[in-house]
């Protein structure tokens, strides 16, 4: 809805308006345009780009963490901390105080392809990616380092009480769990393709960094949609809630927000290129392929 109404070029010496600071709020990268016009206090809101790392890290650290504790408890037979119980508590998971079917497992699964996704993306950020002097805005940057310590937190509420308990389960794997799985390495493989890609267009052969410019990426899912790394990445989220059943309902409002955030970032990316890229490919989409 942000979108609808578009920041208007700004007359030389004129305030910052409301629309303007919706704006900056929600690009970044490339998308902010204007940034460089923006006021001082302004530009101040603003930290670098590759600070995106830093959500990684966290991601690994935390969810690796929350990942052993679940693991002791699955397999062992060992409460979770108190403090992470109190949490859940007041996520209000106590309501359901056995498991259905084979949730215990799932949620595992879950947490461990979460795990494994935050430590490629790290990786990819410290050794594949090229960043340019692109920002974020401090709220972004702040909400993306909440984000991954909550979601950890959202997978772990989904385990069933008895689990918490310390109560060890069987292990039991079902067809969702193998096609779940099967979609995430599918996805998690076009997006490190995509990466690296976007990457290539800023080094030379020998891999050496010669540019930090914007250049029109070709290749893999780049031939159908401008962002397939963001396509990508709603996969992924998809294939996690395939991998719980596709019954939990937390998940799936995940997946919604996901699809909005990653969709906003796709369109803004796609109206870059197509403004400063006169014979960008028109048959691409933004986000979806075909769509």
């Amino acid at each position: 809805l942000l979108l609808v109404r578009r920041a208007q070029p700004r007359r030389p010496g004129a305030g910052i308006g409301l629309s303007e600071l919706f704006q900056d709020l929600l690009r970044y990268g490339k998308t902010k345009g204007w940034c460089g016009q923006a006021p001082g206090w302004l530009r101040l809101l603003q930290v670098p780009k590759r600070w995106f790392t830093h959500f990684y890290v966290v991601s690994v650290l935390w969810n690796g963490f929350l990942l052993i504790q679940l693991f002791r408890a699955e397999f062992l037979g060992v409460s979770l901390p108190s403090q992470i119980q109190q949490v859940q508590h007041a996520l209000g998971r106590d309501s359901q105080s056995e498991d259905t079917g084979n949730e215990h497992f799932s949620v595992l699964l879950v947490l461990l392809l979460l795990w494994l996704h935050s430590c490629r993306r790290l990786a990819e950020c410290l050794w594949t990616s090229v960043f340019s002097s692109g920002v974020i805005h401090i709220v972004q940057y702040c909400f993306g380092l909440g984000y991954y310590l909550a979601l950890g937190s959202t997978v772990l509420c989904q385990v069933p009480t008895n689990v918490r308990n310390g109560k060890g389960l069987s292990v039991q794997i079902c067809w969702y769990h193998i096609v779940g799985v099967m979609i995430y390495i599918w996805a998690s493989l076009h997006q490190h393709r995509c990466l690296v890609i976007l990457a290539n267009l800023r080094k030379s052969k020998s891999g050496k960094v010669i540019s930090l410019n914007h250049s029109v990426p070709f290749g893999d899912w780049f031939e159908r949609v401008s962002c397939p790394h963001y396509f990508a990445e709603l996969l992924i989220y998809i294939s996690m809630a395939i991998t719980l059943g596709f019954h939990n309902v937390t998940w799936w409002c995940v997946v919604m927000y996901v699809l909005f955030n990653q969709a906003l970032a796709a369109v803004l990316c796609h109206e870059f290129y197509q403004k400063n890229f006169s014979s960008y490919p028109k048959h691409r989409k933004a986000f979806i392929p075909y769509v």
